[in-house]
């Protein structure tokens, strides 16, 4: 049983066309996630044309958080900004009360962590890192830098703080798979 993110879970992507949220977007669609958005206030009203194995997905480009969930019904949002702008984005993503919020950036001063975390426990809103892979129901949906092909579906659930000691016991219990596997950072 997956917990957090299932098939059904639909993201958004906030930096997608930075150079980093583009080769995760690609990755996390070749696994089958819902990436149904990204956000970019300087590129909203555009798209983005992703080539996967089984043809090419168009993803739309919005300008806020809250405008892509009114659009699509997004349920996650996954952050790949800039240190610099990661408080901003996160506190957009809380504001627009995103159910999950998972921060891939790392190099996040502290201060801004301890605020951004402080306003979504008060919004009610989840949030996984930061600095961290992302979270993985494998076989389902994929939100992060984690590698969906290490390992497949199964009983195992798993919550680390060590992104590559993450990636080794997804390895070596492959046999066995994971319901979901979570890395907090």
């Amino acid at each position: 049983m997956a917990i957090f993110l299932t098939e059904a879970s639909t993201v958004v992507v906030q930096g997608m066309t930075g150079s980093e949220g583009m080769k995760h977007t690609a990755r996390m669609l070749a696994a089958g996630t819902r990436v149904v958005g990204g956000v970019n206030p300087r590129k909203a009203g555009t798209t983005v044309t992703f080539p996967l194995p089984d043809g090419e997905r168009v993803v739309p480009v919005f300008g806020t958080v809250a405008e892509a969930m009114a659009e699509t019904g997004a349920d996650v949002s996954v952050v790949f900004v800039p240190p610099a702008f990661a408080k901003g984005a996160v506190l957009e993503a809380v504001d627009a009360r995103m159910p999950l919020t998972v921060v891939i950036t790392e190099g996040i001063p502290v201060a801004d962590t301890a605020e951004f975390f402080a306003a979504a426990q008060e919004a009610g809103v989840r949030l996984i890192g930061p600095n961290c892979p992302g979270i993985i129901s494998p076989g389902r949906s994929n939100v992060g830098i984690t590698p969906a092909d290490i390992t497949g579906p199964g009983p195992i659930g798993l919550v680390s703080k060590s992104g590559t000691l993450t990636y080794q016991m997804m390895y070596e219990l492959r046999d066995i798979g994971f319901s979901t596997c979570i890395g907090i950072g």
